[in-house]
């Protein structure tokens, strides 16, 4: 039998080891990561940042507390990923949090860092009412300052703050050359893009002259959409460039679209016939797909007009990707227009297709009218996999070996200007133009961590009859197992009475 004493000794000996537990706990950080994408889990690119700082980074973060638990979170998980990479960098990471709606002097300060609120709905004695939230964090090493004006819940939280060291320490960026002067888009009109680009990268105009090269200090050319004509020299000059072991990123459109009169025209620039040269081909075809994204078409009803979305085939949706750095961690893409391409050439290139079409996909020649109304069926999607875009690599203009990504769809990372500057670009669309940029020109591994969050996460498509039979299954099979268990339940209660009845039931 157990005495008090003994009893008082297992209480405190618990308390002893519990309290221990806290104390390491608080002193060495652990948790591990089930998550199918390691989630919460530092990768290679931000150990081999924190391991290079020859100065203490000092982190304020601006979080405000008392927030809904959605909100609440990320509060959390920022705190722990700075727990992780203070342990990490042997204490040059420095880090404290503020809560700026104590003081309004603490408000002037984030505001002056460059932190700005966001409002959002707080639940409070059953009535909603707003409140503004802080979730930013300014980090400084030296005189340098670095600001993450808003940590959006969900997003790529190890590549904003891993990013944001990089380009404390960083002394001199790569530089990305965007071409101009055939009817590509400007700076203004990749806004999404150039906003990402700019993190890790100095991007600059280039425009081409008979007697001027490119400049060696461009890591990577960028041509994206091009529209007119790429006089011979020009296209000399490119290959000049990637002869000298410089990489090259394309986006081409073969297909001239014009969808205010729903028609198409064949778009030949000379980038195609330079590509050809390569054994890369775009074919002088449009691809469509029944994975596909929308349009908005107007329609007329009683003499009402009102805008409905429609399927349009013409707008491939990947969300299947191959196992690359450029497509890692990318969900869902759509491109518009896109044609397919072919690699005639051996194995002394390098060709990875890494953007293909689904398995119900077909093509239509250039010069096309585009009908909205269509009603497809499976026979206008006869192929599958087509190529959509590729990397390459290897000895592609003599010289040093080099690297180059081709899309064959121009615009699908281009917000536009004017009228069209407000077109918000799907998250992926943007993420696999810089992570291409990425893969050409960075060697840090910050490739992966850009796509490190959920941003889309879409169900598979299934046919129409496994759709009917789950929904069914899952009408149904309570039913049916609530008549199970009633008739079960009704047989044993049966079968009891039947024994009561029995002469010897009692004996």
């Amino acid at each position: 039998m157990k005495t008090k004493k003994s009893i008082l000794n297992f209480i405190l000996l618990s308390l002893g080891v519990l309290v221990l537990i806290n104390v390491l706990s608080d002193r060495y950080f652990f948790r591990l990561d089930f998550t199918a994408d390691k989630r919460y889990t530092l990768n290679k690119a931000t150990t081999d940042i924190l391991s290079s700082l020859t100065q203490p980074v000092t982190v304020k973060a601006y979080f405000s507390e008392n927030l809904p638990p959605d909100v609440a979170k990320t509060r959390r998980d920022f705190k722990e990923l700075l727990v992780e990479y203070a342990n990490r960098s042997n204490g040059k990471i420095v880090y404290q949090f503020i809560n700026p709606n104590e003081k309004e002097e603490i408000e002037q300060q984030a505001a002056q860092a460059g932190i700005q609120p966001v409002m959002i709905n707080v639940r409070e004695k059953d009535q909603v009412k707003q409140q503004k939230a802080y979730l930013g964090a300014e980090l400084q090493m030296g005189d340098r300052t670095e600001v993450i004006p808003f940590m959006q819940p969900g997003a790529a939280m190890e590549f904003a703050l891993s990013s944001s060291i990089k380009k404390l320490s960083v002394q001199n960026k790569p530089v990305i050359g965007l071409l101009q002067g055939h009817g590509e888009p400007n700076l203004q009109a990749l806004q999404q893009a150039y906003s990402a680009l700019a993190v890790l990268y100095e991007v600059q105009t280039v425009t081409l002259n008979d007697s001027t090269p490119l400049s060696d200090q461009i890591k990577t050319l960028a041509i994206i959409d091009p529209k007119d004509t790429f006089p011979q020299s020009d296209l000399q000059h490119i290959e000049q460039f990637m002869a000298k072991g410089k990489n090259v990123f394309i986006a081409y459109s073969h297909e001239n679209a014009d969808l205010s009169k729903a028609t198409g025209t064949a778009r030949h620039t000379g980038l195609e016939d330079w590509l050809a040269l390569k054994k890369i081909n775009i074919e002088d075809q449009i691809i469509v797909d029944a994975l596909c994204g929308n349009v908005n078409v107007m329609q007329q009803q009683g003499g009402f007009s009102f805008n409905t979305q429609m399927q349009f085939p013409y707008f491939p949706l990947i969300n299947k990707f191959e196992d690359h750095p450029v497509t890692k961690g990318l969900e869902q893409v759509v491109l518009r227009f896109p044609s397919p391409i072919k690699y005639t050439g051996d194995s002394s290139l390098k060709f990875i297709p890494i953007l293909k079409s689904s398995d119900k996909s077909g093509t239509q020649q250039s010069n096309s009218f585009f009908n909205v109304q269509k009603q497809w069926t499976n026979a206008d999607f006869p192929l599958h996999h087509l190529t959509i875009g590729a990397a390459v690599s290897g000895n592609i203009a003599g010289g040093a070996a080099s690297k180059m990504v081709v899309i064959a769809n121009g615009d699908f990372a281009v917000n536009g200007e004017g009228q069209q500057a407000a077109q918000q670009l799907p998250p992926d669309n943007v993420n696999l133009l810089v992570n291409a940029i990425d893969w050409l020109s960075d060697d840090t591994g910050l490739i992966e961590l850009r796509t490190k969050g959920v941003t889309s996460r879409p169900l598979d498509q299934t046919e129409e009859g496994t759709k009917t039979f789950y929904k069914y299954f899952n009408f149904l099979l309570p039913i049916l197992l609530i008549i199970a268990y009633g008739f079960i339940r009704m047989q044993l209660k049966r079968s009891q009475r039947v024994r009561r009845m029995e002469e010897d039931f009692f004996n």
